[in-house]
C-alpha cells in the first residue's frame, strides 16, 4: 500500500546513516540534504554522534517518533528495528534498501515475511527490501544517482528493478525527458507495482498529477490489479508504456493442445497490455523513445510532412515510417509551389522537405509555418536538424522551440547532432522539451504510439449461453480431456454450431452410422490425443465398405476406444481456441486452421471477457486474413459470424473457468456458415 507518510512525511530517519557516502546510508543520507527535505530529518548510528551534520542516536528506541524510515543495515537485524520503529515511534512508511531477503536464501525469505507481518499490523507501508527507494518532489529517498529535477508535467515512473531504473533515467534525462515521482519496488514484498499504479489512479488530479506512466515489470502477481487501475489511468488521460522482461518461451509450459502450445505467459501478457491500453516497450530506449512521443501533442493523423537538410537521415525516416503503416504524402499545390520559391535554388518541397544545406533558421521557420497552415495533406511534421559543426546552430534550435509552442500540428525534433552541436541540443532541452537522437528509433515509436487502442470498454457483449447446463456438464465430468459426447453438450450449450457425428464401437454401428450421416464422411479416432500423428483420421469415405475396413483399422491403434463420425464439410479452416494461464484468466486465440495452425503460427490472443469489437479486431490483426475474406473466386468467410464464436468461446471459459485448454480445430467457414468440426477440452478443477 502507499500512505502520506511515504508521499510526504513530515520527519525522516536514516537508520545506518553514514559519513562514508560511498554506502548506500551515507548516499541516501546525502540525497535527502541536497534535495533540502523540508521536515525534521534524523539519523541511527552505532559509532557516530553526528553524521554530515545532523545529529545521530545509536538506538531507534532513543529516536523521536517518526513518519518515514529509510532502512540501510544488514537484514537479519531489519525486522526487529522495524518492529521498535513501528509499535514505538509511530512509524507508518518504511523503505528499506538493504538486500539479503527472498532474493537470496529461505533464511532471507523468513526475514521478509516477518518484515511485512510488523508492517502490516500497524496498516504501514513498505517498498522494497532490495530497492534503491523513492524520489518524489518531497524526499529523495534514493542512494543512487542519477537524481532528475523532478516535475509535475514530467512522467511518473514505477520499477521492478532499482538499477534498471537508473539505466533507463540514464537513457531518457539527456534526451530531455523529465519525471514527475519515481519508485523502485525491489522484491514488492508488500507493495509492487500493481499497488504503486492503483495509488496513482485512486489520488488522480487531472491538474497536478503526472499524465504519462512508464513501467519496468519483471513479475506481473496481480494482473487484474494492474489492468483495471491503468485502464482507468488512460481514461482519465494518461498514456502508459511498460517493459515486461522474461518474455522468452523457455518460460512457457508444455502443453498437449495446440492452444497450449501456442499460449505462453507472454502471450497473456500481451492481452492483458492490450485490453488495458497499454504501449509494450522492449528495452530502455525503446521505453524512452515511446515516453518522449507521450510528452508531445498527439498526432490527429498519420500523414507527416518530413522537414530536413539533410537528405540521407529523410529517406531513412520515410522508409521507417511507411513500412510501419505511418504515410509521407507527396505535397504539390499552389502553396507548396509558393513556398519552393522562397527557399535556395535546389530545395524540394514535394515531401521530403529538403531546405539544404545551406538551409537558414528563417527558412525552417517559414517552412513549419506552410506545413502548420496550409499543407493540409499533413497532420504533423518530423524535423531532422544536425549540424557538421562549421558554425552554431542555436538560432536554428531557438526557432524549432518557438514553433513547437505556437504551432497547432505536433512537431517532432530529431536532433542527431548530440556531440557536435552539444551545448545547442542541451539549450534546446532545457527549454522543456524532449528530442530524438535518431530518426528511424522515433518512426517506430511515433507509429506504435499513433497505432495502440485505447482500453477496452467495460461493457462486455452478452450472447445468450445456456450457464445452468454448462454448470451440469462440467461438475459431472472429471479432470483431462472431456468424451465427444460432453463436449458437444458444452458446444451446443454455448451455442457454437457444431458438425453432426455419431460414436461407433463397432463396426455394425460405425457403417449404419456413416449411412445415416450421408457419404462421403470423415472417421476419426475417439482417444488419442494427436489423432493425425497416429494414422487416426481418415477423410472422404465414401461406401459402407470402406467404412467398416477402416473402424477395424483405427480401433487397433493405442488407446483408441471409439471412432468418431462425421460428414464431410468443406470450408476455409479457421482455428479458435482457449488456455487458462494462471492468475490472468483464459487466453483466447484464433488463427486458420488445419496445418496452418502449426506451420504459421499466425495466431491472435485476446484476455476473456470478449467484446464483439476485440473479436472483431483479433480476426482482422491475422496475417491470413485475406484467406478468410475470399481469393481467387473462393467464397470468404462471415467474420462477424466468426467473431461470434469467439465470444461465445468467451462465455463458455467464463461460465467454465475449470476448462483448461481448448482447441475448436478445425472450424470450416463458408459464407455465413461457421461450424466446429473437432473440438477437445481439457478440465482441470
Amino acid at each position: 500500500m502507499i500512505n502520506e507518510q511515504l508521499i510526504n512525511p513530515r520527519s525522516i530517519v536514516v537508520v545506518g546513516g553514514s559519513n562514508d557516502t560511498a554506502k548506500p546510508g551515507g548516499k541516501v543520507l546525502k540525497n535527502l540534504i541536497d534535495g533540502n527535505f523540508a521536515g525534521d530529518l534524523y539519523v541511527t548510528n552505532l559509532k557516530e554522534t553526528r553524521v554530515q551534520g545532523i545529529k545521530s542516536y545509536f538506538d531507534v528506541a532513543d529516536l523521536p517518533e517518526v513518519d518515514l524510515a529509510v532502512i540501510a543495515i544488514a537484514a537479519h537485524f531489519v525486522p526487529d528495528t522495524v518492529e521498535v520503529l513501528a509499535r514505538q515511534k509511530n512509524t507508518r512508511a518504511f523503505i528499506v534498501l538493504s538486500a539479503g531477503f527472498s532474493e537470496e536464501s529461505e533464511a532471507g525469505a523468513t526475514l521478509e515475511k516477518r518484515l511485512v507481518e510488523v508492517v502490516d499490523s500497524v496498516g504501514g507501508a513498505l517498498i522494497g527490501p532490495n530497492c534503491i527507494g523513492v524520489l518524489t518532489p518531497n524526499h529523495h529517498s534514493v542512494f543512487t544517482y542519477p537524481i532528475p529535477k523532478l516535475h509535475p508535467g514530467g512522467c511518473d515512473f514505477v520499477s521492478g528493478s532499482g538499477a534498471t531504473a537508473c539505466f533507463i533515467m540514464e537513457a531518457g534525462i539527456p534526451n530531455g525527458l523529465t519525471f514527475a515521482n519515481v519508485f523502485s519496488v525491489g522484491n514488492s514484498a508488500q507493495t509492487g507495482v500493481e499497488e504503486v499504479l492503483k495509488y496513482m489512479d485512486e489520488t488522480f488530479d487531472p491538474e497536478y498529477s503526472a499524465r504519462v506512466k512508464l513501467l519496468y515489470i519483471e513479475d506481473i502477481s496481480k494482473p487484474q490489479m494492474l489492468m483495471h487501475h491503468a485502464a482507468s489511468l488512460i481514461r482519465k488521460g494518461c498514456r502508459i508504456a511498460a517493459v515486461k522482461a522474461g518474455s522468452t518461451e523457455a518460460g512457457s509450459r508444455a502443453a498437449s493442445s495446440h492452444t497450449g502450445a501456442l499460449a505462453s505467459s507472454d502471450a497473456a501478457v500481451d492481452a492483458l497490455f492490450r485490453k488495458a491500453g497499454i504501449l509494450r516497450c522492449f528495452g530502455r530506449e525503446d521505453l524512452v523513445a515511446v515516453a518522449s512521443v507521450y510528452m508531445l501533442p498527439p498526432l490527429q493523423g498519420r500523414k507527416l510532412a518530413v522537414i530536413t537538410h539533410a537528405g540521407g537521415p529523410a529517406v531513412m525516416l520515410t522508409d521507417a515510417l511507411s513500412r510501419q503503416g505511418m504515410e509521407v504524402p507527396h505535397i504539390d499545390s499552389p502553396a507548396s509551389r509558393e513556398l519552393l520559391t522562397r527557399l535556395f535554388p535546389g530545395s524540394s518541397v514535394a515531401n521530403p522537405i529538403d531546405f539544404l544545406a545551406t538551409g537558414t533558421a528563417e527558412q525552417l521557420g517559414l517552412i513549419l509555418d506552410y506545413a502548420d497552415n496550409h499543407f493540409h495533406e499533413v497532420d504533423g511534421m518530423v524535423v531532422i536538424f544536425g549540424t557538421p559543426g562549421l558554425f552554431p546552430v542555436f538560432d536554428v534550435y531557438d526557432v524549432l522551440d518557438q514553433k513547437m509552442r505556437n504551432c497547432r500540428k505536433p512537431i517532432f525534433p530529431v536532433l542527431p547532432s548530440v556531440l557536435t552541436a552539444r551545448e545547442e541540443v542541451a539549450a534546446f532541452a532545457a527549454k522543456g522539451h524532449v528530442f530524438f537522437p535518431d530518426e528511424v528509433v522515433m518512426a517506430g515509436a511515433l507509429s506504435r504510439v499513433y497505432y495502440t487502442l485505447p482500453p477496452v470498454a467495460g461493457d462486455f457483449d452478452s450472447l445468450p449461453v445456456e450457464r445452468e447446463r454448462i454448470r451440469r456438464a462440467v461438475e459431472a465430468a472429471g479432470d483431462g480431456y472431456l468424451p465427444p459426447d460432453v463436449v458437444g453438450e458444452l458446444l451446443d450449450a454455448a451455442g457454437i454450431l457444431r458438425v453432426r457425428e455419431a460414436v461407433a464401437g463397432s463396426r455394425e454401428e460405425a457403417v449404419e452410422a456413416a449411412g445415416r450421416l450421408g457419404f462421403p464422411v470423415a472417421m476419426k479416432v475417439v482417444g488419442p490425443v494427436h489423432k493425425s500423428d497416429v494414422g487416426g483420421v481418415v477423410l472422404g469415405v465414401k461406401d459402407a465398405a470402406q467404412a467398416g475396413r477402416e473402424f477395424e483399422r483405427m480401433m487397433r491403434i493405442r488407446d483408441t476406444h471409439g471412432i468418431l463420425i462425421q460428414p464431410m464439410l468443406e470450408g476455409a479452416e479457421l482455428f479458435a481456441g482457449a488456455k487458462r494461464e494462471d492468475n490472468f484468466g483464459h487466453l483466447l486465440m484464433c488463427g486458420m486452421g488445419g496445418i496452418f495452425i502449426e506451420v504459421l503460427k499466425d495466431v491472435a490472443s485476446r484476455l476473456s471477457p470478449l467484446t464483439m469489437e476485440e473479436a472483431l479486431e483479433m480476426i482482422g490483426s491475422l496475417k491470413g486474413r485475406k484467406i478468410l475474406e475470399g481469393v481467387r473466386g473462393q467464397k470468404g468467410i462471415d467474420t462477424q459470424k466468426f467473431a461470434e464464436v469467439l465470444v461465445r468461446l468467451s462465455a463458455l471459459v467464463e461460465a467454465a473457468p475449470e476448462i483448461d485448454e481448448m482447441d475448436l480445430n478445425p472450424l470450416l467457414g463458408k459464407g455465413e456458415m461457421i461450424v466446429a468440426v473437432d473440438a477437445r477440452i481439457s478440465l482441470s478443477k
